[in-house]
């Protein structure tokens, strides 16, 4: 097995908690068309919100009749409006200051333009050297299209790639595009089970050199 030279992230759940800003997001949708919106407590319906393409998820959330109409209202959304709803995960922009020093990253996500708008909104656009979303693939995750083309855009081979996702759909990416795979935040499978970015500093040979003397990334923990 080759060394990591790259690491991809996925955007929702691994980045930012988002839950909230995309049950906000579909719950506009739904109401546009008289649905009932998606509630947390429901749990299966919230974790496709939260995972899935908006093409997936409205196919499942709406009558296929009013599929189309809801992807055309979908797409005049300004999914700025729903930033203020997420957070970033704990110790992000440390982690990727450390990182980007010695890695190339990437984002690879099933949502759409609105990842950009997001990586800018938080400051953290300039620490990604490709962002590839829906948009860019003709298949979303789980297919490995995503994997595929942000290896190729950080010009290495898949196999030197570590890619980290919070879902079943990410670690079924990964797999059939032969990159390696961290699972994060309670995803209990991978090579790698981070519970949170800090870890990945420790996992990584180039990042270690990146720690300051002493270890004050103890006090972060």
């Amino acid at each position: 097995m080759g060394s990591i030279e790259g690491v991809i992230f996925d955007c929702d759940g691994v980045l930012f908690e988002s839950r909230e800003a995309n049950l906000a997001y579909y719950r506009r949708i739904l109401e546009k068309f008289s649905y009932q919106p998606v509630v947390v407590e429901q749990k299966e319906l919230a974790h496709l919100c939260h995972t899935a393409s908006s093409a997936d998820v409205l196919a499942v959330l709406v009558k296929p009749q009013d599929l189309q109409h809801a992807l055309d209202y979908a797409a005049t959304l300004d999914y700025r409006e729903f930033i203020p709803y997420m957070q970033p995960e704990p110790h992000l922009a440390f982690v990727l200051e450390k990182l980007a020093l010695d890695y190339p990253l990437a984002v690879a996500t099933n949502r759409g333009a609105s990842v950009e708008a997001i990586l800018t909104h938080f400051g953290f656009e300039h620490y990604f050297s490709a962002i590839i979303t829906s948009r860019d693939v003709k298949r979303p995750k789980p297919a490995p299209d995503m994997l595929l083309l942000a290896s190729e855009r950080l010009k290495m081979a898949p196999e030197n790639c570590l890619f980290i996702g919070d879902s079943e759909l990410d670690q079924q990416a990964a797999a059939g595009a032969k990159v390696r795979f961290a699972g994060y935040g309670g995803l209990e499978s991978g090579e790698l089970v981070l519970q949170n970015h800090l870890q990945l500093l420790d996992y990584l040979p180039a990042a270690q050199k990146n720690r300051e003397p002493d270890g004050p990334l103890s006090g972060l923990l």
